[in-house]
């Protein structure tokens, strides 16, 4: 069996995992029928394992920090409309059309803005140059297992700028290169940050229009962990793993001195430490560290979401959380955080007055219980000392519960002040709708936007300049500034398709548009810094750095803060701190 059999099969088991295999215990990255081992960089593997090999899936077979996370996409769109023009505000805004013209001319030539999503329609013209030829350099499809996969990669197929511009000369070119997006999120958020001037700029224009692009269609997560999740039918969700390999792949795109490539990701998750500890933040932090190489992450819309709730009980006291269940929710997970030196207990009530009794988290055991009245079924795996933060975690797990207000008691059995999270999914994971009845707005940004030496986004309007009221918000548990900046995320004019050939503007809202716009201003800059040879060895870090710099500040706030980070995207602010030429 192949290894891209495995990483295809419901069959297999996936696994992101940090692990140093002892020398000589693989010749190749397969081994018989029952494991693949896929290399991405140092000690980190994706790995396949056959499920015959191993527990049933759930809480009590291994650690809950194994099963594979799942990540949504992070916008909100709103169709096009017969007459609708493109809005040029968001970018003026942020000081990219400034900079697109004379003297800078920073149109993000000869940089590579990379995305990971659900596709590009490369037919619209806003992916093309003026002589009608691809600005892609190439795709690499995670879903068509008809073509051949990219080098050192396992399944999908890629197709080359070459093969590209060969199928657009052809009357249906989906007949040559099969790339679709059915869902449009990869193409919009591609037209945002890299769209191409279309009349001049009158009719559509990107931030980075210059720029080359390159995109990962991510393949949908396999049954069994949407099943774990209890995702909902047709929600679009991606594994870690694909994603983390997708990633790999754009970063080889990059020639060091001479081609630099901005990774954007418009996808996160609401579970999780929310400080950088996963493997996929960690390996994320490896590539944003490295020269000529940036990553840009949106920050999510739970802001507005009441799936947030912060506590603080002292020793032997406890605290009652509530959470409301709508009717037809089909269940949910929910993560419960506490920091050290605390350790909880969970008790739970139904909404029909059922306990499940306090039971110590020391015990370190899942506990499992089906509800008298009612089908509601409730497993809550306890794990004292969470391997990557030492601190522990309570997973639970309620299906089929209830409609009505479930009520959690934490225990603190430690001595002192306990304080503790928790978190319910990113709204469109949950069939229905849960939320806490007295949420916190805080810490509500998406996973992997925390992680170290990457460019987390949050989203405002910037015809007013007010907060967008879905935005995720900082900061990280661990104290780090997140998110860094904010930028344009309301109302981006963005390409929804084609129609007789033109390209249809529409109105799209959400982080992952903040991020694409961000993306774009940085391509401009690794322009000026790498191609223009300002500053030839730029990584991540620096190109942060100068961006917080150059923020724009409202006197009327304090910076940092919980939602505009260090301040507002502003490219125009940028060179004017590079320059030495004083705000006012």
């Amino acid at each position: 069996m192949t290894c891209r059999d495995m990483i295809l099969s419901e069959e297999f088991q996936d696994f992101l995992t940090y692990y140093i295999l002892p020398e000589g215990t693989l010749t190749e990255e397969v081994s018989g029928d029952a494991f693949c081992f896929v290399p991405v960089s140092g000690r980190l593997w994706s790995v396949y394992f056959n499920r015959q090999n191993l527990p049933p899936l759930s809480f009590s077979g291994y650690q809950y920090r194994y099963v594979t996370e799942l990540y949504g996409l992070e916008d909100e769109f709103v169709w096009g409309t017969q007459g609708q023009r493109f809005d040029p505000q968001p970018l003026n805004a942020s000081g990219i059309t400034q900079l697109q013209g004379e003297p800078l001319s920073l149109t993000g030539r000869n940089v590579v803005i990379g995305f990971a999503d659900t596709g590009i329609d490369y037919r619209n013209p806003v992916f093309r140059r003026q002589d009608g030829s691809s600005r892609i350099l190439a795709i690499w499809d995670q879903t068509d297992q008809s073509g051949m996969p990219p080098e050192g990669f396992y399944y999908g197929s890629e197709y080359t700028r070459e093969e590209i511009n060969a199928a657009l000369s052809l009357e249906n070119p989906l007949e040559a290169v099969p790339v679709t997006d059915e869902n449009g999120h990869g193409t919009r958020m591609a037209s945002a940050a890299a769209g191409s001037a279309i009349n001049g700029g009158l009719d559509f224009l990107g931030a980075a229009p210059d720029a080359d692009i390159v995109v990962v269609k991510l393949k949908q997560a396999k049954q069994y962990l949407l099943d774990f999740y209890l995702i909902p039918e047709g929600v679009p969700a991606y594994e870690s793993n694909d994603i983390v390999l997708a990633v790999k792949y754009l970063n080889s795109f990059v020639i060091p001195f001479v081609r630099p490539v901005c990774i954007c990701l418009g996808i996160g998750r609401s579970f999780g430490d929310h400080r950088s500890n996963s493997a996929l933040s960690r390996y994320l932090s490896e590539v944003g560290s490295d020269i000529n190489r940036v990553v840009v992450v949106s920050g999510g819309n739970e802001g507005n979401a009441a799936h947030h709730y912060a506590g603080t009980v002292t020793e032997r006291e406890s605290e009652e959380v509530e959470v409301r269940v709508g009717e037809g929710t089909r269940g949910f997970l929910m993560e419960i955080w506490g920091n050290l030196p605390s350790y909880f207990s969970v008790m739970v009530r139904s909404p029909g007055g059922e306990e499940i009794p306090v039971i110590s988290s020391r015990l370190e055991q899942e506990v499992e219980y089906s509800f008298v009245y009612g089908r509601s079924r409730i497993r809550i795996d306890y794990q004292l000392n969470d391997p990557a933060t030492g601190g522990e975690v309570a997973v639970v797990r309620l299906e089929e519960p209830a409609a009505g207000v479930w009520t959690f008691r934490l225990v603190q059995e430690s001595a002192g002040y306990g304080a503790f999270h928790m978190w319910l999914p990113i709204r469109q994971f949950v069939e229905g709708s849960v939320e806490f009845l007295r949420p916190n707005p805080d810490s509500t940004l998406t996973a992997p936007s925390y992680a170290e030496d990457v460019l987390g986004v949050s989203a405002y309007n910037s015809r007013n300049n007010s907060f967008y009221v879905n935005s995720g918000r900082g900061f990280a548990l661990d104290g780090r500034i997140k998110p860094e900046l904010a930028a344009p995320g309301v109302d981006i004019s963005v390409t929804s398709g084609m129609l007789r050939g033109s390209t249809v503007v529409a109105a799209a809202s959400g982080t992952s548009l903040a991020a694409a716009i961000t993306a774009g201003g940085c391509a401009q800059f690794l322009q000026w810094c790498v191609q223009d040879g300002n500053y030839p060895d730029i990584n991540g870090t620096g190109l942060i750095n100068f961006f917080v710099r150059g923020a724009a500040r409202d006197a009327s706030q304090s910076f940092p803060n919980r939602t505009f980070g260090f301040g507002r995207m502003d490219m125009v602010g940028v060179f004017d701190w590079i320059a030495g030429i004083g705000r006012g």
